[in-house]
């Protein structure tokens, strides 16, 4: 199979300028790093040991920054490659990466790609983080002699049933990995299962993330322009979501009939198709891209920006976390927590099952699965303050019980860290 994915991805090399042409006519691709994608490098590589990190987007991102900053304090010798595969990741990476650490887009999984990228960059460790696991990538590197390490590593059960239903090939490309850091101990156990060497559990490196940034000046200018209205935030949206949060609203504006709803679409492009949402059913909506801020006439505040999700957790007392009324798993609840806003999810979180688990059996977030649902819940934690502070207190208590990944993260890696001095020569 893996030959002939090989055999399949090289085929299609010559179809890659289309797909990233089609990508960025839909904001996806960023046209001045194209190259990139394609294995060419935008950058030189400097001399010296270089450690290559991988992640997908900005999620994994956010979780693994604390870990490139804490290795680069730990060992300045170390240049760092970070890769992810999104425009928002990029945006991010290019505002909080720490001095000595370098971002490049991932390469498409096709063998030329990949061997343009690893023949300039010559990583003498890669770390991929969670699932990210591209066939081409994970053998060049391998042939190549670069130890592979896998860092916050997690498996949905959909994922588990296919690699088991393959044994072959997950041995093979799952046998590369030298260690496989998983997020608790079915995972650490699955990907044992599956081939793995040395699978070992320690943890989410998001339960220790920094929560993401809220600027003071422009929370204090939000809170002045929304006045005391009570506030309900629907953080990370996806299609599906956003309608059962108008009739949320709609619900809610009976009991407290100054509401503001801000909307925060998992992916920003999808801004204009909300509003149009909130507008489809008599509410108005403002879009923050519009270098707009909520009035008392609005209804419904669109948060379309990059790096700003921060900001609305610190304003909102009651957060819904999307991704979770429909389908996909959830998104970050602890995001929210750390933000003390109170957290609603739906019943689809299998992404953060084990901080959901916490948060649910501390009675730190509440549950939903309706409309109805959801506007109840907000209603009562919006109007009832002390019930509010009690799930707030127990949510950051369950939290404050799940950390350390990091501590033990950063430990497993020291061993597999270059030597000082050493650099892999071009092969």
């Amino acid at each position: 199979m893996l030959g002939a994915y090989r055999a399949l991805t090289s085929a299609a090399a010559p179809l890659a300028p289309l797909l990233l042409g089609y990508r960025q006519r839909r904001g996806k691709e960023d046209p001045a790093r194209i190259g990139e994608r394609l294995g060419r490098a935008g950058a030189p590589r400097p001399a010296g040991p270089l450690v290559w990190f991988h992640a997908a987007s900005v999620g994994e991102t956010n979780a693994i920054l604390p870990l490139i900053g804490s290795i680069r304090e730990r060992r300045p010798d170390l240049t760092v490659l970070l890769t992810t595969g999104t425009v928002t990741s990029a945006r991010l990476a290019a505002a909080r990466l720490p001095e000595g650490a370098i971002h490049q887009f991932l390469p498409l999984d096709v063998p030329s790609f990949v061997q343009g990228f690893l023949e300039h960059w010559r990583p003498d460790l890669g770390v991929f983080t969670e699932s990210e696991i591209w066939p081409n990538l994970v053998l060049g590197a391998a042939r190549r002699g670069v130890p592979l390490l896998l860092v916050n590593a997690r498996l949905s059960d959909r994922s588990y049933s296919r690699w088991r239903q393959r044994p072959r090939t997950s041995a093979a490309l799952f046998g590369r990995f030298e260690l496989v850091l998983a997020q608790n101990d079915e995972t650490a156990a699955r990907f044992g299962e599956l081939g793995a060497p040395k699978p070992i559990a320690v943890g989410n490196l998001k339960i220790d993330a920094p929560p993401p940034p809220a600027d003071r000046a422009e929370l204090g200018a939000l809170r002045r322009r929304s006045g005391d209205r009570p506030v309900l935030l629907a953080a990370s949206t996806h299609p599906g979501e956003d309608e059962l949060v108008i009739e949320a609203h709609r619900a809610i504006v009976g009991t407290l009939p100054n509401l503001l709803t801000i909307v925060v679409p998992r992916h920003p492009e999808r801004a204009a198709a909300v509003a149009a949402l909130f507008a489809a059913g008599g509410l108005s909506a403002m879009r923050r891209s519009a270098d707009d801020r909520p009035d008392l006439a609005c209804d419904a505040y669109i948060a379309d920006t990059i790096g700003e999700l921060g900001l609305f957790y610190a304003l909102a007392p009651v957060s819904f976390v999307g991704g979770s009324l429909v389908p996909h798993g959830g998104q970050n609840p602890v995001e929210a927590v750390k933000h003390g806003s109170a957290v609603l999810t739906g019943p689809h979180h299998h992404n953060f099952d084990d901080a959901y688990r916490a948060l649910l059996g501390a009675k730190g977030c509440a549950m939903i699965r309706s409309a109805a649902d959801l506007a109840g819940s907000a209603c009562g934690l919006l109007e009832d303050e002390t019930a509010r502070a009690l799930m707030q207190a127990r949510a950051r208590d369950a939290i404050a019980g799940l950390s350390g990944a990091l501590a033990r993260t950063l430990d497993a890696l020291d061993a597999h860290l270059p030597a000082p001095g050493s650099a892999r020569r071009a092969s």
